[in-house]
């Protein structure tokens, strides 16, 4: 199955060609009998299970809070759409990639995964604000805050994102990367 990019307002820096089963988008492409890379068993994932959402979107005034200290949807770094066609809401989030095309395009190197835990991470420090991070995410994750005057996504919240600890309906849950994808396999058959 090809997913293309829904386009919300701010997310709709293009299409994308990865698999995508029921909300979840396995990283780098990884499917069955792939994903030998190393440490991938000790890295952890957001899973997304949109057949428990209920499109409250608090996930998204936990972290504009967690990040901004503001109830505001704007600044989240994940958001919550509605497809129609499918009749459920579907997450835009960081899959933090295994091989992160918004890294390989920064100037500055301001964008790396950290091998350890997989996250993907923009060194603000770095980042000039030149926006080809927002441009290349086939998902169209990343975005430029006004504001600041750089790119921003999610972080992981440090090990403990607030999208997944305050979500109700557990629709947004924290497991192994190695873990997500088995369920992935058993459930959808990928």
């Amino acid at each position: 199955m090809t997913y293309i990019n829904c386009g919300q307002k701010r997310h709709n820096s293009g299409y994308g060609t990865k698999r995508r089963l029921k909300g979840f988008l396995i990283p780098g492409g990884v499917g069955p009998g792939e994903g030998e890379v190393a440490g991938i068993t000790e890295q952890s994932v957001l899973f997304y299970d949109p057949d428990r959402c209920t499109g409250c979107r608090y996930c998204e005034i936990a972290c504009s809070y967690k990040h901004y200290g503001v109830l505001d949807f704007s600044k989240a770094m994940r958001h919550i759409i509605f497809n129609p066609e499918r009749v459920l809401f579907e997450a835009i989030q960081c899959q933090h990639c295994e091989e992160p095309v918004c890294a390989s395009v920064c100037p500055t190197e301001a964008i790396k995964k950290d091998e350890k835990t997989g996250w993907v991470l923009i060194n603000p420090m770095k980042c000039i604000g030149c926006r080809s991070c927002v441009v290349s995410c086939p998902m169209g994750v990343p975005w430029f805050d006004e504001e600041r005057k750089i790119a921003v996504k999610c972080d992981f919240c440090d090990g403990d994102p607030w999208c997944a600890k305050y979500c109700s309906t557990q629709a947004i849950r924290v497991m192994p990367r190695e873990e997500a994808l088995e369920l992935m396999r058993r459930i959808y058959g990928v």
